[in-house]
């Protein structure tokens, strides 16, 4: 039997990030053959990868990297079975390692076949499966470019965005991280109410008017206040026609209150901007321009990244919560 000195099994060790126990041991399978034990290494990953291919693996590191000149920007996820692994400094070490190969791919399957040292992701994957004893795969992929690329990545790494501006003006770094931190917070999942099929939003104009009315019956019938029924839940569907008629009865509401008709053009503003708010509640949660920007609730990403002289461009977010 071939003598396995500890700096062997710590070369190993250094090499694919196995135990201890596990080193030594395929040294002494493989007669102190290097090449051979980190071969038995990966085979023992792809038995463990092959028995638990139908686990759930919905924890993990979300990791979001720009290039040296915020130019690309991706976000990916590492997924695994447990929290527990999900926080091992080593585990969040790897996805980071990952993200800076997948910042030079350009799709999921360019990834996964992209060289990572000796060996390609996917054999990186089964291999660390083999040592960590958890099922770990790719969930999320999402690569963007642009004028500008600027991030944000949550705290336990569990949600990241990715912003693109349409220019690298001054301070973009934090223009594109505010934007990010708003995706990463709020769950957009489209730039602008414009992108919306409208198809899915008359279908989902109607799904909320009935749940809302359902609602009231019920508060009705204890004698609380009732909740508004949005006529519209999207701005796609406030047509010049329908801002002109909401004006009209704004200042017949106007008249009817008594209010001096000179002072109308003072309340009218204010009074159309909660019509459309009332009215678009769909926007506000999927649109990322539409929705208010957290930092200043007053006005809405658009407005912000307007009095900045840009424009956001496309973002993209993953999220394992």
């Amino acid at each position: 039997m071939a003598k396995i000195t500890a700096a062997e099994v710590n070369k190993l060790r250094k090499s694919t990030g196995a135990g201890m126990m596990d080193c030594k041991n395929a040294l002494v399978e493989a007669e102190g053959d290097f090449d051979k034990a980190v071969s038995i290494l990966r085979k023992k990953g792809q038995k463990v990868a092959a028995k638990r291919a139908d686990r759930d693996s919905s924890e993990g590191a979300v990791i979001a990297k720009v290039n040296d000149d915020n130019t690309q920007g991706v976000i990916i996820s590492l997924n695994c079975e447990t929290d527990f692994v999900a926080k091992n400094e080593s585990f969040v070490a790897l996805a980071k390692e990952f993200a800076a190969v997948a910042l030079n791919t350009n799709s999921k399957e360019e990834f996964l076949n992209a060289d990572f040292g000796e060996m390609t992701v996917a054999e990186k994957l089964i291999e660390q499966t083999g040592i960590i004893g958890e099922k770990l795969e790719i969930g999320g992929f999402e690569k963007v470019s642009g004028a500008f690329v600027g991030l944000y990545i949550h705290a336990g790494n569990k949600i990241a965005a990715v912003t693109v501006l349409s220019a690298n003006i001054d301070n973009a770094d934090v223009v594109a991280k505010d934007v990010s931190m708003q995706a990463a917070a709020m769950g957009a999942t489209t730039l602008s109410y414009k992108d919306l099929d409208p198809t899915f939003v008359a279908s989902e104009t109607e799904a909320r008017i009935a749940v809302i009315e359902k609602e009231n019956i019920e508060l009705g019938r204890l004698g609380k206040t009732l909740k508004h029924v949005p006529t519209y839940i999207s701005r796609l569907q406030l047509t010049d026609e329908i801002i002109a008629k909401a004006k009209e009865t704004i200042k017949a509401e106007l008249k009817a209150e008594g209010k001096p008709e000179q002072i109308w053009d003072r309340i009218l503003p204010g009074k159309l901007e909660r019509f459309i708010s009332d009215n678009t509640t769909l926007d506000q949660e999927l649109c990322l321009l539409d929705q208010n920007f957290i930092k200043d609730e007053k006005q809405t990403v658009a407005n912000y990244v307007k009095s900045k002289g840009v424009e956001v461009t496309d973002f993209k977010r993953v999220s394992l919560v």
